[in-house]
């Protein structure tokens, strides 16, 4: 193998940019690292290239561990997006230095530099400099210059991102010829999703620095394993609906497993991936006569748009009510599902209308693996039962999730006992029914970081803390800490557990106009629909504003919108709006309704306030209450 990456961590200042990843790219194969900015695989590139070296794991490059060599030493071929050539030498000098630097003869160097100038490209430009060159230009001369002396990898950094289309287009194709020709092996990262497609023999795609899957590109088009894959590579159709009877409901459409498909348990979510070339719409019963369609419903239709050989239509579906739409998602207030579809332009008839009603079929469906909430519970007190630990075990039970009991040790001799504490605790509160919804990890280390460290490493949804830390004078501040890192740093909802009741029944989510509020409702729903709960959607209006002001309408129509989110999951809900302060109110509303879970939003710039609230809730009611940063999803 060329490349092999083995467990490698990689974080800056608490932020865990690369998280235990590990890669394997054959010889003479073209890997890309697809992922949006932030992602991490720039990162990972360079401690490929030796540009940075992992706080864990190794790198090997064709068999020899090179995790602590310089990069000069890794026989390695790096081309930057900015092209990163000297403008103060001429072209053939630029293609030159690598070979000079090696103490390559004049002659030879030259004859090499020459020749592949002309395999990029340029021939007979050896003697102009930087600033006589096009952007397209420049990057055949890194290209030239990264190549010249034979590495046996060739590492690329979104080489083709300050280029114009037809430019980058054009440089794709010579980069996949040279690629063939001279058989190295090659990496090459990107957020460009039609660049990944075009030159990648794999891709490997990068999230929050998780390598989420690997797959050829027809593989994670057609039949991806996770569903952040199928979201985020080539668009289309997610809903996510239920097992039910060995078949698979969401809303009133019900549809066979296919063949092959992971087993679920009765009740579990089930994602279903449709891509837009796979829905049909007709005014007839096609289903009558094509036994190989699914009929999903009657869609209305809410735009179209000509593209050229494809035309592509939006449809809503109120018969997929009751199914959590993923892609397309809903837009604030939306009534209904949407489901977009492709066709091909030649067969779409000219008096096509908005608002005309279809019945609308599936070709073809994916199911994508079992994926459900994950949750983390600190058990720094193993012989504690309740608080986090019972909303916990409901939460990951009602969700079809899972639930980790996490303890921290001090001493690595006690790790051995821990872990059999840890596992009594976990046989508290499962049965061979449910037993594997429950999973256990003992660490060694200092409580606070080592918990954070976990969430980020995890990819949990939800982090769980017992009440029983904020009643402590000497943890609150290192808790308040703690749950300002996981917001920020790992970007996890923190859940503090106070609610003795096994049942969460009633629900408050309070929230405020805006993105943020949005955020805070999304969230709740999507947790909410795992429950039997009702729901009041909650808002306090400033002391100062008149009660006739319009900021009450606003608040009322932002609630209603969302009420229409919580209507599509079929989650009973209402509203309430009141005026005065904040947090006297919300508190006032948790004690006297004895709500068992109350969620907040976290904006930064109120940090203390909302920490404060929390606070006076835990002390005074048997709520417990969840925080959503905005990042959440």
């Amino acid at each position: 193998m060329a490349i092999v990456l083995e467990n490698i961590v990689k974080g800056f200042s608490g932020h865990l940019i690369v998280n235990k990843l590990n890669l394997t790219v054959n010889d003479g194969e073209s890997f890309v690292l697809l992922g949006s900015s932030g992602s991490g695989k720039s990162t990972i590139l360079r401690i490929i290239a030796g540009l940075l070296y992992p706080d864990e794991g190794k790198v090997f490059l064709n068999g020899n561990d090179v995790t602590n060599v310089a990069i000069q030493k890794r026989d390695i071929g790096f081309v930057f997006q900015n092209y990163a050539i000297f403008k103060h030498m001429s072209v053939l000098d630029n293609v030159e230095f690598g070979l000079k630097i090696r103490k390559v003869k004049k002659d030879e160097r030259r004859r090499q530099a020459l020749s592949m100038l002309e395999l990029v490209g340029l021939s007979g430009l050896g003697e102009r400099f930087p600033n006589q060159l096009s952007g397209g230009q420049r990057q055949r001369v890194a290209l030239a210059r990264a190549l010249v002396y034979k590495p046996k990898v060739l590492l690329l950094d979104e080489p083709f991102g300050a280029l114009d289309v037809e430019i980058r287009s054009n440089l794709r194709k010579t980069l996949l010829d040279i690629q063939r020709t001279l058989n190295v092996t090659m990496i090459l990262v990107t957020h460009d999703q039609e660049e990944a497609f075009e030159l990648a023999d794999r891709i490997g795609v990068i999230e929050r620095g998780n390598l989420v899957e690997v797959g050829t590109p027809s593989e994670l088009y057609y039949t991806p394993k996770k569903e952040f894959i199928a979201k985020f590579v080539g668009g289309g159709n997610v809903v996510v609906g239920r097992e039910k009877d060995k078949e698979i409901r969401i809303g009133s459409a019900t549809l066979p497993f296919p063949k092959n498909a992971k087993s679920y348990e009765e009740g579990a979510p089930v994602r279903v991936l449709f891509r837009p070339e796979m829905v049909k719409f007709s005014k007839n019963d096609l289903q009558s006569n094509d036994k190989t369609l699914f009929n999903i419903g009657v869609g209305e239709l809410k735009k179209y748009s000509f593209q050229g050989c494809m035309t592509k239509l939006l449809f809503e579906l109120e018969s997929l009510t009751g199914a959590r739409p993923v892609m397309p998602t809903l837009s604030y207030g939306q009534r209904f599902a949407n489901i977009v579809c492709t066709t091909a332009s030649s067969e779409i008839q000219d008096n096509l209308k908005i608002g005309d009603k279809f019945n609308i079929f599936l070709k073809s469906y994916h199911v994508l693996e079992p994926s459900a909430l994950k949750f983390i519970y600190l058990a720094n007190d193993l012989k504690r039962k309740e608080g986090a630990l019972t909303v916990g075990r409901e939460l990951a039970l009602s969700s079809h999730g899972t639930l980790n009991l996490f303890h921290v040790c001090e001493k690595e001799n006690e790790q051995e006992d821990s872990l059999l504490n840890l596992k009594k605790l976990k046989d508290s509160i499962s049965d061979t029914n449910n037993n594997y919804h429950f999973d256990v990890k003992v660490k060694t280390g200092k409580v606070l970081s080592s918990f954070i460290r976990e969430v980020q490493e995890g990819y949990y949804d939800v982090s769980l803390i017992d009440a029983s830390n904020v009643n402590s004078k000497i943890n609150v501040q290192k808790l308040r800490n703690m749950i300002k890192n996981i917001l920020i740093l790992a970007g996890v909802p923190v859940l503090i557990g106070n609610s003795m009741n096994k049942n969460i029944n009633k629900v408050l989510i309070c929230t405020r106009c805006g993105e943020p509020g949005k955020v805070v409702l999304n969230f709740g729903a999507r947790l909410s629909r795992h429950l039997t709960s009702k729901v009041t959607l909650f808002n306090v209006l400033d002391n100062k504003i008149n009660k006739e002001n319009l900021n009450k309408l606003k608040a009322i129509s932002s609630l209603e919108q969302g009420k229409t989110l919580f209507n599509i999951y079929n989650i009973k809900s209402d509203i309430k709006v009141t005026q005065g302060n904040f947090e006297t109110e919300t508190l006032n509303e948790v004690f006297t309704n004895d709500y068992n879970l109350t969620i907040l939003g976290a904006p930064i710039d109120q940090e203390k306030e909302v920490m404060e609230l929390i606070k006076k809730i835990i002390l005074t009611t048997k709520s417990s209450v969840l925080i959503v940063p905005s990042s959440a999803s």
